[in-house]
């Protein structure tokens, strides 16, 4: 469809922005007195509801391939081969996970170790990535006749390794003026090998017009298996 086509073109030229702007910047902390920009909602969403998918389903996909490249458009790719800034490498962008459910479009992703703020409301927490963190997780839930992004879920995700829970982590609700709103955090992996992603989505907790009547009800959970390679 038209609109995920323009989406993916979106996503591959936003991690080549972030990485540069991620060099340029010098992984510096984040700006706390910058305002986050508003972003519209879009109300044209199609009448009816939603069908397929059963809730609380399991969606599983075979193994992605390796990464070679940060983003790139139309196949090409950004090298990233030797290049570091504080200590942290910027690692080629790829594709965890991919299911529809019942009309929401699960999508994950690896990108670059990033400094975010966590607002609980009243303060704001600085959390920075290690020498030890592997990538950002990126989870993206979209409608997926539309490309709006959907709010007010929840996202769980468990990796494991040999059958070991390596990490079992809160994926943030976030705004990236990169990569748009999604759910995500930093992942420390142990090295390079097979992994098991599992990702719990938890129904949005909101008020819904009547085209997202009767679905996303109940939680539903995705695992996907890929091979990381960390950048050399």
């Amino acid at each position: 469809m038209p609109v995920p086509e323009r989406r993916r073109g979106r996503l591959a030229r936003g991690a080549v922005a972030f990485a540069a702007a991620l060099l340029l910047a010098g992984c510096a902390a984040a700006d706390k007195n910058a305002a986050p920009a508003a972003s519209g909602g879009s109300s044209g969403a199609s009448s009816g509801s939603y069908s397929g998918g059963s809730s609380g389903g399991s969606s599983s996909m075979a193994n992605m391939p390796g990464m070679n490249g940060v983003g790139g458009n139309n196949g090409v790719a950004v090298s990233t081969k030797g290049i570091s800034v504080n200590g942290i490498k910027p690692v080629p962008s790829q594709e965890l996970a991919s299911a529809t459910w019942q009309g929401m479009k699960i999508e994950a992703r690896t990108m670059t170790p990033a400094p975010f703020v966590i607002y609980n409301g009243t303060t704001e927490h600085l959390v920075k990535p290690t020498s030890k963190t592997s990538f950002h997780l990126m989870v993206m839930l979209d409608d997926a006749h539309t490309g709006v992004p959907i709010p007010y879920a929840g996202v769980w995700a468990t990796i494991l390794k040999a059958g070991k829970v390596i990490y079992d982590e809160r994926q943030w609700p976030m705004l990236s003026a990169f990569m748009g709103p999604h759910y995500g955090n930093n992942v420390a992996l142990p090295g390079a090998g097979s992994y098991q992603l599992r990702l719990l989505i938890s129904p949005p907790v909101s008020a819904r017009h009547i085209e997202y009547e009767h679905v996303w009800l109940k939680p539903h959970r995705v695992t996907v298996s890929f091979h990381w390679t960390p950048p050399q």
